[in-house]
């Protein structure tokens, strides 16, 4: 079942748990996310990066739309840290079901005014919009990039911010960064932050750069109204380091004697990650809102 986000996080934030938003960068990822989503009645998020569009090429989303559309757990394709009305208008054109626009590093109010284009853009033809306000950090270790020094969400900016651009979630900064934290790093967020943004702004809340942070606090925040959590690094990381075992031991070259294994370590995280955000089982929570649809296909039909 293909959604919105906004269908998604409505049901999520309701029932108090939260949906991975798991990078996929080619078919074998697609097929990691899907298939342990699916074993674990699990709703999920297929998020893309710009730069893993740009690779996988406008094609492939024909594939990745019409496997999540047969599926019996609902996912959303999500355009991850789009960076301009270009970025948007592609992501929709290639059936995305969510935009992220990220005007965080514009002044705050280009930030808003940007934001509130791509959602009168994107609410038009019925695709949810996330926005964010403050920045993420970053590791020196992923192609999503982040800043140096982290720019905490302001509660109250993030109050009239949602109130002004109308977007259907947001990505807030509490002291999280993008990639793997080096062994001397120790991640900390501030939930005093998130406590009062949650209590100020009543739309699902997004925390970007979600691997590698102490499971604890990953649960705190879900609690705290956190209803998305993005994941890449942790997944890609697990699942490369046993391409590299398999590489570096056999003379093996053909795609399906490698990368089965890899596609495992992969789901490992995955379903870690479920479990973390409370997710595991909560598809069957959609079964209304898949009967609804299915009602409305049968009217268009005649």
């Amino acid at each position: 079942m293909l959604i919105s986000m906004k269908e998604l996080l409505s049901v999520a934030k309701e029932n108090k748990f939260a949906v991975g938003a798991f990078n996929v960068a080619d078919s074998t990822f697609l097929r990691a996310v899907v298939e342990e989503a699916e074993k674990v009645n699990s709703p999920a998020i297929i998020a893309i990066h710009p730069s893993e569009l740009e690779f996988l090429t406008d094609e492939f989303f024909s594939y990745a739309k019409h496997r999540a559309y047969v599926s019996h757990v609902p996912f959303v394709l999500h355009l991850d840290h789009g960076g301009s009305i270009k970025d948007i208008m592609r992501a929709i054109k290639c059936g995305f079901t969510s935009v992220m626009i990220d005007g965080s590093l514009l002044p705050y109010e280009e930030n808003v005014e940007l934001t509130k284009q791509v959602v009168e853009l994107a609410h038009g033809v019925g695709v949810s919009v996330e926005g964010e306000l403050g920045t993420i950090g970053q590791t020196g270790n992923s192609i999503e990039g982040g800043v140096t020094t982290v720019t905490y969400t302001d509660p109250a900016q993030a109050e009239d911010f949602v109130a002004r651009t109308g977007v259907d979630t947001l990505a807030v900064a509490i002291g999280t960064a993008h990639g793997i934290y080096p062994k001397d790093v120790k991640p900390e967020l501030q939930m005093d932050i998130l406590k009062e943004i949650n209590q100020l702004v009543d739309i699902p809340l997004v925390l970007h750069g979600g691997s590698a942070n102490p499971d604890s606090e990953v649960s705190e925040s879900v609690q705290l109204g956190v209803c998305k959590v993005n994941i890449s690094s942790d997944m890609k990381f697990s699942y490369f380091k046993k391409a590299r075992e398999i590489l570096s031991t056999t003379e093996l070259w053909d795609p399906n004697a490698i990368y089965p294994e890899c596609i495992v370590e992969a789901q490992k995280v995955i379903n870690h990650k479920m479990n973390l955000f409370n997710s595991i089982g909560k598809a069957e929570l959609y079964k209304e809102l898949r009967n609804e649809q299915r009602q409305v296909e049968s009217v268009n039909l005649y």
